[in-house]
């Protein structure tokens, strides 16, 4: 397939790498431009574009920026994108962290779908669930043991199953989140988010999510990531997610 990937930071670079290993051609973007992202694009075996380059003529685009950076891309980006080809929110709203406050999202409304509005254009939600870490170097072949899961979540089946086709590709198992509008069971700090679950645990963990619980938990994370010292391991880090919803 053809996959344009806007943002190239943990989470949007290390999916050009393994799509790009996977066989895939690859096109990468940023927004300082064609430029900035070259040397990662050579690197990393992928064609360095613009943001326009990166969704024209691609079969799939993957959204992989902080959410304040969407308001800076060209309005009409998608407007000669056919509406079949998927595209894919990785993104996380983190108000005490990184993000500006959003006043809709503060009120309670869903993150991505909250980006769908913004970009104009159904999305899916994936790959938001899951540490870069685990992402780069934790995926396994179909059928193996403890193989680890990644939610898919949004209202197109067909975009749905090209996502979660992709997921199974680079080594995880896709579990089906349900629509755009259940995909806050996969924000952060919700049971799902970020504790590498194999397929069945992701599920009951989604199951298990609880509607205005995650952001209480999710705004103590820089005190509880703090508490972890200057260096915590990967470990240390997927423990400290499990803690905050432990499942039963």
């Amino acid at each position: 397939m053809k996959i344009g990937i806007i943002g190239v930071g943990n989470i949007g670079g290390t999916l050009a790498r393994k799509l790009t290993s996977a066989g895939h051609e690859v096109r990468v973007a940023n927004s300082k431009g064609v430029d900035d992202v070259k040397p990662f694009a050579d690197e990393a075996g992928a064609t360095a574009v613009d943001v326009r380059g990166a969704v024209s003529g691609a079969d799939l685009v993957i959204m992989s920026i902080p959410l304040p950076a969407l308001g800076k891309l060209p309005k009409d980006l998608f407007k000669y994108v056919p509406g079949s080809v998927p595209v894919v929110d990785t993104s996380n709203y983190y108000p005490r962290m990184r993000d500006p406050q959003i006043a809709d999202l503060d009120a309670g409304e869903v993150e991505s779908v909250w980006v769908s509005k913004q970009l104009g254009r159904p999305i899916i939600k994936a790959f938001n669930n899951i540490l870069a870490e685990s992402l780069s170097e934790l995926g396994r072949p179909e059928g193996a043991a403890g193989r680890l899961a990644v939610a898919v979540a949004g209202d197109d089946a067909a975009a749905k199953q090209v996502v979660m086709g992709i997921v199974n590709e680079i080594g995880f198992d896709p579990v089906d989140a349900g629509s755009l509008a259940e995909s806050w069971r996969q924000q952060p700090s919700t049971p799902a988010y970020c504790c590498d679950y194999p397929a069945a645990t992701m599920r009951k963990a989604l199951g298990a999510a609880v509607k205005g619980e995650a952001p209480k938990k999710r705004d103590q994370l820089p005190d509880k990531m703090g508490a972890l010292g200057p260096n915590p391991t990967h470990a240390d880090v997927v423990a400290m997610n499990r803690s905050l919803n432990p499942l039963t």
